[in-house]
């Protein structure tokens, strides 16, 4: 029985996904991106989750990429594999839900890209990141042409783009593009006591904050004035809201159900 790439399980409110070729350093196998895909597109069918935790077993977070299958794969197989990583990266961005990775070891290729996707970057202080594609002649895929240069400006996404240097997590997180830094041996709980902490908020709204964001890049400010506008009087209308308020009024901590 092949082992299973993808492990899951659920902390409360809380969906932890791990990356399971710990022998490869979690490299991408087409089971675990499919998987991940699914895993992540059922969440909204599934209301008692309320974030979702992306981590990697062993000594990495994830190498992206597996480098001793590449070179084997027609033109077509090749189109067909950064189809299902593109459909992996859309369902995280379409999620309602935050998604959390949680960053050890390395964060190489399309595992940096799958960390950029999540809307929170936790890692250890002594993590690597790295655009490894230049160094096997390829671009980057899994939506790194989109997520770095708008994290740190054009200029330095392309040095890390042409030079594949690693780059430290403390850089990144003094750029803002990693959230929050721990030690090694504090990143586990860290990272499920900040999880508990948003599935305890109002889902809805981060859904809706989720989607305001992504639409930010693209949208003048006439437009995203009027979305707010449109979307704010949707939210007035939630359980959440009312209780948000209710909470202030009587002066306690909300009790937030997602709905």
């Amino acid at each position: 029985m092949l082992k299973e790439h993808l492990l899951t399980e659920v902390n409360n409110n809380v969906l932890i996904v791990t990356l399971n070729r710990p022998e490869s350093l979690n490299a991408f196998s087409p089971d675990m991106i499919s998987n991940l895909t699914k895993t992540i597109t059922d969440v909204k069918h599934k209301p008692h989750i309320r974030a979702v935790v992306i981590k990697g077993a062993g000594r990495s977070f994830t190498a992206g990429g597996d480098v001793k299958s590449m070179g084997q794969a027609s033109a077509g197989q090749l189109y067909d594999h950064v189809g299902k990583m593109n459909d992996c990266i859309l369902a995280m961005d379409s999620s309602e839900v935050p998604i959390i990775a949680a960053v050890h070891g390395f964060a190489a290729g399309a595992g940096f890209n799958l960390a950029l996707a999540c809307d929170l970057i936790v890692a250890s202080d002594d993590s690597q990141f790295a655009m490894s594609f230049s160094q096997v002649g390829l671009i980057s895929d899994g939506g790194g042409s989109y997520f770095l240069p708008k994290l740190v400006g054009p200029h330095l996404a392309k040095q890390l783009f042409f030079s594949a240097e690693p780059i430290s997590a403390e850089r990144l997180y003094q750029l803002g593009v990693i959230n929050y830094l721990f030690p090694l041996n504090q990143l586990e709980e860290e990272t499920l006591k900040l999880a508990d902490n948003l599935a305890n908020g109002p889902t809805k709204a981060f859904g809706m904050m989720k989607k305001l964001v992504s639409h930010s890049f693209t949208a003048t400010l006439v437009e995203m004035l009027e979305q707010e506008r449109i979307t704010q009087t949707l939210m007035a209308s939630t359980e959440d809201h009312l209780e948000g308020v209710a909470a202030f009024k009587e002066k306690r901590k909300p009790e937030f159900t997602g709905n």
